[in-house]
């Protein structure tokens, strides 16, 4: 079975055996409902050997979400979980609006310039802000590239081809 990674269990909260959780999912709404069901992995690339559980409460607070799970009421239950990684199973993934896409789908691909120049691959995405960051790894030992999710940047996105083709703005590239 596949899973994809929505959040991180960072610490406790209280005695009651709720716990912080770190969002990377742009739907924290619907993946951290009242009985959703999630599992929960010590290795983060880990897709074996998780402990599923079920969320009996669920509420946002400053960007992070405070989860307590079914049959788990007390800091002792949840403590060992601190650094766990939250993945959801991939039948739970819904088709989303065209030109959006999951994590999952974008790292990895070959990044291209309009005019054809490889830059690299995409290693992993960031969520600082406004937008999302895509991070490119490159070749030769030169530093990755921070290309900014604007539709100034991203030009085309093919997941098909396993390709994005972008337009580099001055002072992206060293």
């Amino acid at each position: 079975m596949d899973y994809y990674r929505v959040g991180t269990l960072v610490n406790t909260h209280g005695i009651r055996g709720e716990v912080k959780v770190v969002v990377i999912t742009d739907f924290p709404e619907k993946r951290f409902a009242k009985g959703q069901k999630v599992t929960l992995f010590k290795d983060v690339d880990a897709t074996t050997g998780g402990v599923s559980m079920t969320i009996s409460k669920s509420r946002e607070q400053k960007g992070l979400f405070f989860l307590t799970f079914k049959g788990f009421d007390n800091i002792n239950d949840v403590e060992k979980y601190k650094g766990w990684t939250i993945k959801v199973a991939a039948e739970t993934l819904h088709d989303l609006p065209e030109g959006e896409y999951y994590y999952h789908e974008i790292v990895g691909l070959k990044v291209v310039t309009t005019d054809g120049e490889t830059l690299g691959k995409i290693k992993e995405i960031l969520s600082p802000g406004a937008n999302d960051v895509w991070v490119v790894q490159r070749d030769h030992g030169q530093s990755d590239v921070l290309l900014p999710k604007i539709p100034q940047v991203i030009k085309n996105v093919d997941i098909e081809a396993g390709q994005v083709t972008v337009e580099l703005m001055e002072g992206l590239i060293d």
